[in-house]
């Protein structure tokens, strides 16, 4: 039996946290088991930074490191309209982790002194180009990174304002597509395989807490295949001229999972099963709005049960609120509010793997 294809989940994603010492340069090592060159970095303030607003920051390998390259989750800004050029920015992607650089006032985004950070980072690694009229895949041109070993790609085309198809570089269907303009203001729009029973006519805004919308223009009412996902007539995933930016994911067995739950309303929640211990959860109510993402890792939250929430759909600092439970296979809500565990309500999920349930030599991981 397969359990897993990905035995060690630290060659492809792993989560740092630091305390900032107030240095205007700063390098930084991933502390997991193994080295890893991360393709996509985003990084968090956890504490409040009082004088200006702690965004989630998004950086790739792609689009590049460097003084105006970030993108920000928790608003619709073009890419660099976020003063990462004042207040610091990721200024290259290591073997081992990143650097980051201060702008012309400070490095507060990275490295106020005393102020605690997360960046969670993934890895893709293997770039890729697409002549759309030469290869025949895809009816536009792009270019990337992937991984198809973990289920992971960046993807870069232009816009053209009608009907494409784009290559995604994955040899497998995504289960997550997530879109951003780079190139003026726009939402950050996410198809998910389990956002509705029809989820090419559907989408979540990661910058908002709306609940699922219907338009079909946006993936062109076409479920993406294992070498391509369509875009139709939209101003947010395929504007004429705009420059544009998609990170797609396939699951792996032991390694992603991206699913849906419904909420019981009860504090012994809903167990929702992936098939290892999680080192990474987003979760968003897709049914009804008003309630922010939630985003919980491992290392901020090192046992049960996991309260340190951050939001990508806001600025604000970590907080402490009971949300997930983490176990060897999946994990459980633990909260009754609207955000984890409305009863009746669909939540739909992204994880990532700590330690796959069982190994590919059908040895199974601890509990927390």
């Amino acid at each position: 039996m397969a359990y897993t294809t990905i035995d060690n989940p630290e060659l492809f994603f792993q989560t740092l946290i630091w305390t900032g010492d107030g240095s205007g340069t700063k390098s930084f090592t991933l502390d997991g088991s193994e080295n890893m060159q991360p393709d996509w970095v985003w990084s968090k303030p956890r504490d409040s930074l009082s004088s200006i607003t702690g965004n989630h920051f998004l950086f790739d390998s792609v689009r590049g490191a460097g003084a105006e390259k970030e993108l920000v989750s928790n608003n619709t800004g073009a890419e660099g309209a976020n003063a990462n050029q004042v207040y610091g920015y990721i200024s290259s992607f290591n073997s081992d982790g990143f650097t980051t650089t201060a702008g012309s006032s400070n490095n507060d985004y990275f490295n106020k002194n005393s102020i605690k950070y997360v960046a969670w980072n993934w890895k893709a690694g293997t770039s890729f180009t697409n002549d759309a009229s030469a290869t025949g895949i895809g009816s536009i041109d792009s270019t990337g990174s992937v991984s198809t070993d973990a289920g992971f790609s960046i993807c870069s085309y232009t816009g053209t304002g009608g009907t494409e198809t784009i290559k995604h570089g994955l040899s497998t269907k995504p289960a997550i597509i997530l879109v951003k303009k780079r190139s003026g203001s726009a939402n950050w729009y996410m198809y998910h395989h389990k956002n509705t029973s029809a989820p090419a006519t559907d989408f979540l805004t990661l910058n908002s807490s709306a609940a699922t919308s219907d338009n079909a223009n946006n993936w062109n009412d076409t479920e993406p295949t294992s070498s391509v996902f369509s875009v139709g007539a939209s101003g947010t995933t395929n504007p004429s001229g705009g420059t544009m930016i998609a990170y797609c994911f396939a699951e792996k067995k032991g390694y992603s999972k991206f699913g849906s739950y419904t909420g019981n309303g009860n504090a012994d929640g809903t167990f929702v099963y992936t098939g290892f211990k999680p080192a990474w959860i987003l979760t968003k109510k897709s049914s009804g709005s008003g309630d922010s993402w939630n985003l919980l890792d491992s290392i901020r939250n090192p046992g049960n049960p996991g309260d340190k929430r951050l939001t990508p759909d806001t600025s604000n600092a970590e907080a402490t609120t009971t949300q997930y439970d983490i176990l060897s296979n999946g994990f459980k809500a633990r909260a009754t509010t609207g955000a984890v565990n409305t009863s009746g309500a669909t939540y739909i999920f992204m994880a990532f793997a700590e330690a796959p349930f069982v190994n590919s030599k059908g040895v199974p991981n601890n509990s927390r």
